[in-house]
């Protein structure tokens, strides 16, 4: 649809707009930004509060081991973080190195805005062996260069409270043993019936259970249609019928939502909103996330990401426990295994001082200080098996998460050229058919004009 050519004019003409408000604040240090003394500065983003004061422990230590290079933080929210950083790509005041996604650097090392970490001395050396299976590969660009170096990874679990589980009478074992499939929802969606709670007190499993009026949702929504991914909606379904998004990964050239198994598998997930045991459309707005919902009370079963346990276990009056998904009907369960790395932008001043600060962060001595933290779970095995270790020391068991990749039931998240194009296309699709009931065979459309997109380019 736009060549290499095209595709710059259109990063550059939609981002003009929001740089004129952005660029204060990229041209200074934003909210958290902390410096050290060194004769070498590298200025480093990342989007996560929780991880801010972790991350500036593992700067301090690189400090202590190279004493001429300053590291100075600034941590700011998701939204703006992309904005800015957009606007700080135009402008020439973007970070030396950032935290990058991997729906995000397909489109940055087209627009050639970042270093080749293989082209540099410090980062040359990184083998993708050191990390867990499949993370450092995704990566790699279509040219076979690295752009990120991977700091963490993260698996899709249900979370729940103990406590209003135990009201319903229901237990640790049954939650971990549940199966579904998309023709009746197996026991997984009976579980769900039996959690979801009227206003009256009536659950979806007995007679007058009133769908069009629920206190308690089983599962959670994230009040939208899922943006094409699902990540932490409906992906640990479409993963556990061994079907996969693209013909390929990395780098798949077509999607294959036209395919009928997908289509049932969505169907039935979407209709659980139909039949009252998760929030329709609306009911819920996207800052009222699942995390949210759980904590208030609003529903009992809460789909999310590894990245958010921090989040859960600060939950007030809460005994927050963790499920896995469940199995499907291939026999086995899963789950999407996405991960962060780290970038280092072509505006560095210091190319090499940077490079040394991204090497540092992939390693075992960096990984295992943020393990200890208990937040994320690093890329490197050692700082996994720290994270772990934090978590047993709070009281909770994150076997839910980690199991997945024991036992190789994940399957990576999908990466392909021109990822906010195909997102553009997808997003709205999906909440046609979650908010307007459209029908799921509207996403075979959908599906040629994604292709279409991915063949032009």
């Amino acid at each position: 649809m736009t060549n290499s050519l095209s595709r710059r004019a259109l990063f550059a003409g939609g981002a003009s707009a929001l740089a004129l408000g952005a660029l204060t604040a990229c041209s200074s240090p934003g909210r958290g930004s902390t410096s050290r003394s060194g004769t070498r500065t590298v200025s480093y983003w990342l989007w996560d509060s929780n991880q801010l004061p972790a991350y500036q422990a593992v700067a301090d230590a690189f400090h202590r081991e190279n004493p001429d290079i300053t590291v100075k933080i600034t941590q700011l929210g998701w939204n703006d973080y992309w904005t800015k950083l957009t606007a700080g790509f135009i402008a020439g005041t973007a970070p030396d190195v950032f935290t990058d996604h991997l729906t995000k650097f397909p489109q940055y090392s087209d627009l050639d805005v970042l270093y080749k970490l293989d082209e540099l001395d410090a980062t040359k050396g990184i083998r993708d062996a050191d990390y867990q299976s499949g993370l450092a590969e995704l990566w790699k660009g279509k040219d076979g260069h690295r752009y990120g170096s991977p700091k963490d990874w993260d698996t899709i679990a249900m979370f729940y409270d103990r406590k209003a589980m135990a009201k319903a009478d229901v237990s640790d074992a049954d939650l971990a043993d549940l199966e579904w499939n998309p023709d009746d929802g197996g026991s997984f969606e009976r579980m769900l019936a039996h959690l979801t709670v009227d206003s009256k007190g009536r659950r979806g499993d007995e007679r007058g259970f009133d769908k069009h009026d629920v206190a308690v949702y089983g599962i959670s929504s994230n009040g939208s249609g899922g943006d094409g991914f699902g990540q932490t909606q409906w992906s640990p379904f479409t993963g556990s019928i061994d079907w996969f998004y693209t013909n390929e990964n990395p780098w798949g050239d077509k999607f294959r939502y036209d395919e009928k198994v997908v289509q049932d598998t969505l169907a039935w997930y979407y209709r659980l909103a139909e039949k009252g045991y998760m929030a329709k459309y609306g009911v819920f707005s996207t800052t009222t996330g699942p995390d949210v919902q759980l904590g208030s009370g609003k529903c009992a079963l809460s789909f999310n990401g590894s990245w958010m346990i921090g989040t859960y276990l600060g939950m007030e009056d809460l005994d927050i426990a963790v499920a896995p998904t469940p199995v499907g009907p291939v026999g086995h369960r899963a789950s999407m295994f996405n991960g962060l790395g780290d970038s280092i932008t072509k505006q560095a001043k210091d190319p090499e001082a940077a490079a040394k600060w991204v090497a540092y962060l992939g390693s075992d001595a960096a990984q295992t200080i943020v393990g200890k933290a208990g937040i994320v779970f690093p890329a490197r095995p050692a700082g996994t098996e720290a994270a772990v270790a934090s978590f047993r020391k709070r009281g909770l068991d994150v076997s839910a998460f980690t199991r997945q990749v024991e036992e190789k039931t994940t399957f990576l998240f999908p990466v392909t050229r021109n990822p906010a194009d195909v997102q553009a296309l997808l997003q709205p699709a999906f909440d046609d058919v979650y908010a307007n009931g459209k029908s799921i065979t509207t996403l075979t459309g959908i599906n040629e004009q994604v292709n279409t997109l991915l063949a032009l380019t």
